[in-house]
Parts: C-alpha cells; sequence; structure tokens
C-alpha cells in the first residue's frame, strides 16, 4: 500500500519533474505540483507527471482573489481532475466556497497558516494570537464554507482535528525526517510525529527530491512509516 506522502515536485524543469514523478510513485499516495512549475509549464507538466501511474495529484496553487475570479480559476483547472486543490484560507467564507462550488469532484484545501510564518512574523502581518490559535480560527471558516481538506502545520493537527471532526482530510507540510535541514520552514517535525499526530497526508520535498536516488529515499520514508503504523496499531 502506498505511503500517505504528497512529494512536492519543485523541479527545475519538466523532464526532472516526469523522472522524479517516475521514481517515487510506486511508494507514495500523492504528488504535487506547486506554483512555479505549473506556471512554468501549465496542463502539460500534470499529464507528464501523471503519465501511465495512478497516483494522485495535488495541484498546490493556494488560490487568494475575489470569489469570482477564484472560481474561474478553480473551474479551468477542474478539467485536469486534481485531487486536491489548494486555496487560501485567509481569502474568506465566499472564496472557498467559491471554490468548492466551482471545482465539485475536487477536494478543496483551506491553508491556514504557512509553516514558514512564527509567531513573530504573524504579528508582522496583523494575524491575531499564537499560530495555534489563528489556524483554528481558519479551519473552523473554511470547513463551515465547505473544505473538506486542512493544510496545516504538523504542531496544529491535533486542535484543529477537534474543532473539525474526524472526517477533514489533514494535510501537513512542514514534515522532515529527522536529521534533515529545515529549509525555509519554521513550525516542523518528522514523519513518524505528524502520522502520531493525526495528519492524513504529508508533504515532503527536499528531502526526497534531493537525495541522490529519490525513489529510495521516499521508499525508506514509506517503510518507517509503516513500522510507526505497526507499532502504534
Amino acid at each position: 500500500m502506498a505511503a500517505p506522502i504528497a512529494v512536492a515536485i519543485d523541479a527545475p524543469d519538466i523532464e526532472t519533474a516526469a523522472r522524479w514523478a517516475s521514481a517515487v510513485a510506486p511508494h507514495v499516495s500523492t504528488l504535487k505540483v506547486g506554483l512555479e512549475l505549473y506556471l512554468r509549464y501549465g496542463p502539460e507538466v500534470i499529464a507528464t507527471m501523471r503519465g501511465a501511474s495512478r497516483v494522485s495529484l495535488f495541484l498546490d496553487l493556494k488560490l487568494h482573489d475575489i470569489p469570482a475570479t477564484v472560481a474561474g480559476a478553480a473551474r479551468a483547472v477542474a478539467r485536469l481532475k486534481p485531487g486536491i486543490l489548494t486555496v487560501h484560507a485567509a481569502g474568506g467564507t465566499d472564496m472557498i466556497r467559491a471554490a468548492v462550488e466551482a471545482a465539485p469532484d475536487t477536494r478543496i484545501a483551506a491553508v491556514t497558516v504557512l509553516t514558514s510564518l512564527d509567531e513573530q512574523a504573524l504579528e508582522a502581518v496583523g494575524m491575531r494570537g499564537p499560530a495555534s490559535d489563528a489556524a483554528r480560527r481558519l479551519a473552523a471558516l473554511s470547513v463551515a464554507a465547505g473544505a473538506r481538506a486542512l493544510v496545516c502545520s504538523p504542531h496544529e493537527v491535533a486542535s484543529l482535528r477537534a474543532e473539525v471532526g474526524p472526517d477533514i482530510t489533514m494535510i501537513t507540510p512542514g514534515v522532515r525526517p529527522a536529521g534533515s535541514a529545515k529549509g525555509d520552514q519554521a513550525r516542523v517535525a518528522t514523519p513518524e510525529e505528524a502520522l502520531a499526530a493525526g495528519a492524513d497526508l504529508l508533504v515532503i520535498g527536499r528531502p526526497i527530491t534531493g537525495a541522490a536516488d529519490p525513489g529510495a529515499a521516499a521508499a525508506s520514508i514509506a517503510a518507517a512509516l509503516r513500522r510507526a503504523e505497526a507499532t502504534t496499531a
């Protein structure tokens, strides 16, 4: 069974993206295409990465605009049949609902608080309270607007789960195997910690794609997650 990992395919070109996707697809459930790669290649990169694989595609565009614009954008990419599409929860109730209605067959995931933001950065942009409180408020708003998934730091998974219940998919970036560099992430956890906290899908990028053998790196993390699940079962 594929591990609940979304590999962030932040490749410099479409050929590298296809190579990484092919290498990791046997071991993980999901491939994530971010804004930079999508803007460079558009729908072509989705078709290229999907290939003959049955792996789910996660289109991480973090849409954030007025409701009508977000609805149009969501409708435009819905034809690519992504499993997940992200919007910013800070766009508000009407914007989130517009995305949900425009892409009914895609799981709309609302991004609560970016994992690159620490308390000082949140205060600087005028967001009240610690990250956990801000994430909880945005999570409740998003689910009420129809979002079926939330993107949050591993540190906030448990409190958000308590807020929105068991049926919402919890997606956690900021996941780093023990010993990996944090990069530009401020609030991180290991894959085992994130899973134990209640995450459903772990976003992992550079620890896999930056490895000499991305396929082997993905297989190793997947095996570690299976061991962790077995010991807690």
